[in-house]
């Protein structure tokens, strides 16, 4: 009997010790230990899916090609880390494949280039990232790593890494929370314009809005709207806010007189 409460002594004080040298290490490196950031007062990704559901009734039309039924949303916080992804739909393979890349690169670039006190949603970064303005060639300066992609089922996908990726046409917010810039919101999944007005929904159901409110960083359209360097173009079946804005400019090709026979 001494001799078994003496090996339970033996094994208590053994795992104190253990406890104790774990503790000592955490603290001596608790400043790279500490995880990069939090998903905290971010929706995951159920939340992510119910908030794409209801803003496809919410003033209606959305416009685009499928009213944004069809929608990858995706979510990172403020240091680039992906926090969440869902789609619309039950079935995620009825959604463009291609879209996941984009709402998780759209994710990215809102937070990336949106502050407290300056959101700036990706449809308003259009203009100044084309050829001859101030910011062409911002896109080949992050560029999406392809690990971060998910089969159509969801799994896998990096989560919690810096998803990184540059979009520069709508479909992109960054997300706040009691006035501070907390991420970046992503959706894509039909035209850059109904991604836009999806997500500028899916943010104002989540409680998720800047200062200035669900329009401060609202899209732009060159054309209807007065000149602005935030302009981006017109899509088919283009609404705002429930309004129609117009169509996309059909292509025009010039004339190329036939070659003549020799």
């Amino acid at each position: 009997m001494k001799r078994t409460v003496s090996l339970v002594a033996l094994g208590a004080t053994l795992i104190v010790t253990v406890l104790l040298i774990v503790a000592q290490f955490a603290a001596s490196t608790s400043v790279v230990a500490l995880p990069a950031g939090g998903c905290q007062n971010l929706p995951s990704a159920a939340q992510l899916h119910d908030l794409l559901v209801q803003a496809q009734n919410v003033n209606k039309p959305i416009g685009g090609l499928f009213e944004g039924t069809r929608m990858w949303g995706a979510v990172v916080n403020r240091d680039g880390e992906l926090c969440a992804y869902a789609t619309s739909t039950s079935d995620p393979t009825q959604v463009w494949p291609g879209s996941q890349a984009i709402a998780k690169s759209k994710a990215y670039t809102a937070n990336a280039f949106s502050l407290d006190t300056l959101p700036l949603s990706t449809a308003r970064l259009y203009t100044f990232t084309q050829p001859g303005h101030s910011l062409w060639s911002l896109g080949q300066s992050n560029l999406f790593n392809t690990q971060f992609l998910a089969p159509p089922g969801g799994q896998g996908g990096g989560n919690n890494q810096i998803v990184a990726g540059l979009i520069f046409f709508g479909g992109g917010v960054p997300l706040y929370h009691n006035g501070k810039i907390v991420g970046g919101l992503g959706i894509s999944g039909d035209t850059s314009c109904a991604d836009h007005e999806i997500a500028k929904r899916v943010r104002d159901l989540d409680g998720s809005n800047p200062v200035g409110g669900p329009a401060v960083d609202d899209i732009v359209y060159s054309g209807p709207d007065a000149p602005s360097v935030f302009a981006h173009p017109v899509c088919p079946n283009t609404y705002r806010n429930g309004t129609k804005i117009g169509d996309e400019a059909k292509a025009t090709y010039p004339f190329i007189p036939p070659i003549p026979n020799p």
